[in-house]
């Protein structure tokens, strides 16, 4: 399943009119956003906090980020899954924790589907494949062709077992049967650094990562794994494009509430970040900060999330990655 065939243009149905009384009700005090990641880095804490001070501009009080990292997500999620349902709490999740983590991890303490109710898919920051300057191939069509004749030859850096980069080279694999060792880091910089030298020729990196290297010739860019081209490259292809319309990862974002948050409060919050996302200033600052926007109802929400759940789980268990 694709992300990008529930676009914006499914957004004015979240518009619809809401239950009597819930505007004007709901907020009557700050909003809480629990961003399961450490504050003042990185691409998750910046979006959140692009969308918060959008919604401050539509709501009489504070939406407030509040940063609780841990277990690739788990602590954060497991915060909100045990808050009141009141609507004044919520999930700002991410594909990791709401789609890898329940096949990745033994126990998480939550479950995506029966603790939580999708809110809105806001967006997503799709993986790119890039080699080194080194490496010969300079096309999806190369790329393949020299994996299929040199199994186990290509080295594929990523931040760990079980991160987005990982399964992306994953389902590389798996799509197209080939042999590739995949080389785990504690962090980018170190990848990247192996990556510059060759000591591993690819990496299947987010666009917010890649980006200062493909601008400063650093490294090649092969295909954007989505169905869609990146606005901050819209120069590279696609995979789709490539004939791999299968081949598509990356780490999308969803609002979530604690399954019980009333519903005129959830479609209200919909609404306005709906509204968010169709508002010109706002989507040039999150398309800058990384992420292609999607948008669209509550209930595409939670089918794109259950796809997404029985998806990770396939590329999960074909890896063999597991925490315990």
């Amino acid at each position: 399943m694709t992300l990008h065939r529930r676009a914006l243009i499914a957004a004015p149905l979240a518009l619809a009119p809401l239950a009597a009384g819930a505007q004007g009700a709901w907020p009557d005090r700050p909003v809480r956003l629990v961003v399961p990641t450490a504050g003042g880095a990185g691409t998750a804490d910046t979006l959140a906090r692009i969308l918060t001070q959008e919604l401050d501009k539509r709501l009489p009080h504070r939406t407030v980020v509040e940063n609780r990292p841990g277990a690739n997500g788990n602590v954060g999620a497991v915060l909100v899954a045990r808050s009141p349902a009141d609507g004044y709490t919520f999930l700002w999740g991410w594909a990791g924790t709401l789609a890898t983590n329940p096949s990745l991890f033994r126990e998480t303490g939550f479950d995506p589907v029966r603790d939580f109710e999708p809110v809105v898919l806001v967006g997503n920051v799709p993986n790119i494949l890039v080699v080194s300057q080194q490496f010969g191939p300079r096309s999806l069509a190369e790329f393949t062709a020299y994996a299929r004749a040199n199994p186990g030859r290509i080295n594929f850096g990523s931040t760990g077992n079980g991160s987005s980069m990982h399964l992306a080279g994953e389902l590389y694999r798996q799509m197209t049967n080939t042999d590739m060792q995949h080389v785990p880091y504690s962090g980018p910089a170190a990848a990247v650094t192996d990556l510059l030298s060759n000591r591993i020729q690819a990496m299947f990196n987010l666009v917010t990562g890649a980006l200062p290297l493909i601008r400063g010739g650093q490294v090649v860019p092969i295909a954007i794994l989505d169905d869609r081209r990146a606005p901050q490259l819209p120069e590279v292809p696609t995979t789709a494009e490539l004939g791999m319309a299968g081949l598509t990862f990356g780490t999308w974002f969803m609002v979530m509430a604690p399954k019980g948050t009333p519903e005129p409060v959830v479609n209200r919050l919909n609404a306005l970040i709906n509204e968010v996302l169709a508002d010109a200033e706002a989507r040039q600052r999150m398309e800058t900060a990384g992420l292609v926007l999607i948008g669209g109802t509550r209930p595409q929400a939670a089918a794109f999330l259950a796809a997404e759940l029985r998806r990770h789980a396939e590329v999960v268990r074909a890896s063999g990655a597991r925490v315990d």
